[in-house]
Parts: C-alpha cells; sequence; structure tokens
C-alpha cells in the first residue's frame, strides 16, 4: 500500500472518530440568543507519529505538542470529506438519520 493512500486512510479514520468542542469553554449556548459560537473539530492523536508528522506539514491537522489530541485545519477537515465522498462512506446525522459526506442530508 502507497504512503499516500495511507495518509488518506488515517486522515479519514481521525476524522470519523473525530469531536467537535468549542473554543471558548464559558461560551455557554443559550437559547434565547443564538450568535456565534466558536467550535473546533478535533481528533486523538492515536496513529503513526510518521503519518501525523506528515499530515501536520501539510497543515491538515495540528498534532505538534504533548497533547493527547490535535485539531484538524479546515483544510484538513475538508480533504477528509472530500475522500469521505470518494470512497462512498455516508456519516449520520444525530438522531439516526442519514447523511452525505458532507454531513448534510
Amino acid at each position: 500500500m502507497s504512503k499516500d493512500t495511507i495518509k488518506d486512510l488515517t486522515l479519514m479514520l481521525m476524522y470519523l472518530t473525530s469531536w467537535e468542542e468549542s473554543l471558548v469553554p464559558e461560551l455557554h449556548k443559550k437559547p434565547d440568543r443564538p450568535g456565534f459560537h466558536p467550535q473546533i473539530r478535533r481528533t486523538w492523536k492515536g496513529y503513526d507519529f510518521g503519518i501525523l508528522n506528515e499530515l501536520t506539514d501539510e497543515g491538515l491537522v495540528n498534532a505538534r505538542g504533548r497533547s493527547k489530541s490535535a485539531p484538524f485545519t479546515n483544510v484538513g477537515t475538508a480533504k477528509a470529506l472530500e475522500l469521505l465522498k470518494q470512497y462512498g462512506i455516508v456519516l449520520e446525522q444525530h438522531g439516526g438519520e442519514e447523511a452525505g459526506a458532507d454531513g448534510t442530508k
């Protein structure tokens, strides 16, 4: 298997096991006040460090540092969604409804 294929598969797995969290933990959503709630997508760094370093160098994730998780960049999120769509992987919305690879119905 080529190194590019391994990087693509790793990026997809990282996205599939990722989560979103608030950039400002003290900022609580208020139902009566819709507004801007900055979010960031993070993933665990439990993958080959050589691959993580290459994904970081390509600007897809930021796996530098000693934390156990790494944030996706906007470019990395877009690339992961593109790869998922290319491989025909369908993501589920909350509530069990199927969604496209871009997260839309």
